[in-house]
């Protein structure tokens, strides 16, 4: 406990300065870091209403959906909410030409009609633990850094085995500030997920790639999943015995919806941000890896579009690795056009400045920390090309398909040259079960001719030093054309059908080895792969680990610096709280937006037939009816806001509650200007982007005629009808409702004013 306030007492003296709506906060120091700014910014909970381990609290609404995104429970029987474009996946793998869930929308009529996802998990958070006196226990300044990694991973094998689990629970412990400190988090997984809802692609997905990372929006990005449980309401695999999971809380859902300057408050698990890299790497970033990044997928992208606009079939195969694909090549422009329009390096290198002013009038942090900026000029200098050409690498053997099976295929190779059989034999049934979905989605034409194309970037834009030679002489050998080439080496191979995949696979070991080996795809991604790792890879790791070692010097550095100054954790997929408010921007010269779109927007963006902007006839005759029920703000249909919070990918997802403890939105994008908030938040013009729950609500009952999900959950109206200022509170211990003391139950609007008719 003592170690606990002394890092709460370090940690609150840094927050002095500050902007509304930067940061990603672990919530269980709310209390003491942030809850004061969240009151002042409208927040009428308190920090034990977010954050609790002894009693029901919003963190037991939350949920790491599948690993990659965020969902949030919204009723009584384990409802789940969350992006359209987080269970795209899961819609798609249920979609067919005949059946086309993605093109037509799914709304189950009941349980017995909700859809399995195998592999589809829902984790909840336990409780969060601050372990970091242990997991540093015996660490020195003056260790190597491998014998200091080493004895960490000892201090958390020991910290882990102290821990009894049940099924399904876990352990996992994360580090912080680069490595400064360590937190750990208990967890328990629901395996069994399944599909309740989700609106067709022409409002989950409306505006699509063009809209993609762009405010104004005016997309549903919402689907309905529910959670089950097996006996005692306790996780267990699928089953058809398996009842709705009883949740420790839900989310009640505010039908007064958002007002500019509302507080607002977004519960998740952001996946990765960069907030404290030096000027030289933000200038390499801007320069040259991203535009390598963004040229190779710029190319790829094209050609995957041509067939899919020519071919519904291919549309529905492609739908989600397109969609994957573009989602960071558009981020990645606007990262790098925000980087610069904000001057992102020049506020660096004034910050190192005044950084380096700092350390020089210590003489035991001169001693310390006077050379960490000149050693980072040092090593970024010596990184810079190696890390384009691995960029450059990376995407191209990402975005041809058939190299991911390819190096699979060198996998098992590796495992049975070096005599581990059941190495072998165990990843050969993960790869076949990966292979069955795989070839059900797979075109080899198209990857034939996004191979000849990357291939001819890859061979005249990265340094031929870097390249195999042996592959240069494979290429030599069929003219240097580009496109028999790419014929030769995808046509030729064993690997472009499932039949001849599977065929070989099911050799005995030593001859499937024969005949990876003697693969020309397989031979040729060999040779190059070799060659990157002895020339790039390995040089560019040396030097990243002597670049990771400064980055967590120089963050220890900055804290002891600058101890006014506002300091968050990155984020590292762990759950974090990042609160701010409703507000417009003004993104450049004469250009203001507002901080609300409505339904006139869909239907100004209309294009009939359109992939992008088509609309269902049956939301324009909602509209021209203006039939909005008791969805309505001021005659119109709210769609989509916008926000200070500050998100990054894995806030998919995540639900954007009230300063009551109500869900108001549902977090799914930021406004391109700022997607560059990973790096450098700014808050001028970084926008987080959030459905509306009305709009939701309106889908689900108007459109939809699902008004059977409507009575399930809790709908509330905090601002027109006065109700407690806590959300309601469970303990955990008993499982039942606190007296008055401990909280009280929301008060729910009458039904009769909620009910909205079935279509």
């Amino acid at each position: 406990m003592k170690r606990i306030l002394i890092l709460v007492t370090f940690l609150s003296i840094t927050i002095q300065s500050s902007f509304a709506g930067e940061g990603m906060w672990l919530p269980l120091f709310l209390q003491s870091l942030n809850e004061a700014e969240m009151r002042s910014l409208g927040m009428k909970m308190s920090a034990e209403d977010i954050y609790s381990v002894n009693q029901g609290s919003l963190k037991d609404a939350i949920v790491h959906f599948g690993g990659f995104c965020t969902a949030e429970v919204i009723s009584g029987s384990g409802l789940l909410l969350t992006n359209h474009h987080c269970g795209y996946r899961q819609i798609q793998s249920h979609s067919s030409v005949e059946n086309n869930l993605l093109k037509d929308g799914f709304w189950a009529d009941g349980h017995q009609e909700e859809l399995p996802n195998p592999g589809l998990f829902a984790k909840f958070i336990q409780n969060i633990e601050d372990i970091s006196g242990a997991a540093l226990m015996g660490i020195t300044e003056d260790m190597d850094p491998k014998d200091r990694q080493a004895a960490i991973d000892k201090n958390l094998e020991a910290i882990k085995a102290k821990y009894t689990l049940k099924d399904f629970e876990e352990i996992s412990i994360k580090p912080f500030y680069n490595g400064n400190q360590y937190f750990l988090f208990k967890t328990v997984s629901f395996p069994d997920v399944r599909l309740v809802g989700t609106p067709p692609e022409s409002i989950g997905k409306f505006g699509s790639d063009t809209d993609n990372w762009v405010w104004p929006r005016h997309t549903g990005d919402f689907s309905l999943f529910r959670i089950y449980a097996g006996p005692n309401n306790e996780p267990a695999e699928y089953s058809p015995e398996n009842k709705p999971y009883t949740p420790k809380h839900f989310l009640p859902i505010s039908m007064d919806g958002i007002s500019e300057d509302d507080f607002t408050l977004v519960f998740g698990f952001p996946g990765r941000t960069n907030q404290y890299l030096p000027s030289n790497a933000v200038e390499q970033l801007v320069e040259k890896r991203n535009p390598a990044k963004i040229s190779i997928r710029d190319r790829a992208l094209k050609i995957i579009d041509k067939y899919m606009r020519a071919d519904e079939a291919v549309k529905i195969q492609y739908a989600s690795k397109f969609a994957s694909v573009a989602n960071y090549w558009k981020k990645w422009i606007g990262e790098s056009q925000g980087l610069k329009s904000t001057g992102a390096v020049a506020k660096k290198k004034a910050y190192e400045k005044d950084f380096q002013n700092k350390i020089n009038q210590n003489p035991a942090w001169q001693k310390s920390y006077g050379n960490i900026l000149s050693s980072f000029d040092t090593e970024y200098g010596q990184i810079k090309d190696l890390a384009f050409t691995n960029d450059f690498y990376s995407e191209y053997t990402r975005n041809v398909e058939l190299v991911r099976v390819a190096n699979f295929m060198r996998r098992l190779q590796k495992s049975h040259l070096a005599g581990d059989s059941e190495g072998y034999e165990s990843f050969k049934g993960r790869v076949s079960n990966f292979l069955e979905g795989f070839y059900k989605n797979y075109r080899a034409n198209i990857d034939e001719e996004v191979f000849a194309a990357l291939t001819e970037m890859y061979f005249t834009q990265v340094d031929r030093q870097y390249i195999s030679p042996e592959a240069i002489a494979m290429f030599s050998s069929y003219g240097s054309d580009y496109s028999k080439f790419a014929s030769a080496i995808l046509g030729k191979s064993f690997l472009t059908t499932k039949a001849s995949t599977f065929s070989m696979m099911g050799k005995p070991a030593q001859e499937a080895v024969q005949g990876f080996s003697s693969d020309p795809l397989v031979k040729y991604i060999d040779a190059i792969a070799r060659h990157h790792t002895e020339n790039v890879g390995q040089p560019m790791n040396e030097i990243q680990e002597r670049i990771d070692l400064l980055q967590r010097k120089y963050m220890k550095a900055q804290m002891e610096a600058f101890p006014k100054k506002k300091f968050y954790p990155d984020a590292n997929s762990t759950m974090r709280v990042t609160y701010g408010q409703v507000k417009g921007y003004e993104p450049k010269d004469a250009v203001a937006y507002k901080s609300q779109t409505f339904l006139e927007g869909v239907i100004e963006k209309y294009v009939p037939g359109d992939y992008e902007f088509d609309v269902p006839k049956k939301l324009i005759d909602l509209y021209e009816k203006k039939d909005y029920g008791d969805y309505a703000q001021d005659g119109k249909i709210p769609v989509c806001f916008i926000g200070t919070n500050h998100t990054t990918g894995g806030n998919s997802g995540s639900p954007v509650i009230d300063a009551y403890g109500n869900l108001v939105g549902l977090n799914f994008d930021r406004a391109w200007e700022g997607t560059m908030s990973d790096i450098n938040y700014d808050p001028s013009i970084c926008r987080n982007i959030m459905v509306d729950t009305r709009f939701i609500l309106f889908i689900v009952d108007k459109f939809a005629g699902a008004s059977h999900l409507i009575d399930e959950l809790k709908l509330v109206r905090p601002k027109t009808a006065p109700m407690p200022t806590s959300p309601v509170r469970i303990d955990v211990k008993k499982n039942k409702l606190p007296g008055k003391k401990g909280g009280v139950r929301l008060k729910t609007a009458p039904r009769k004013a909620m009910k909205t008719s079935k279509n």
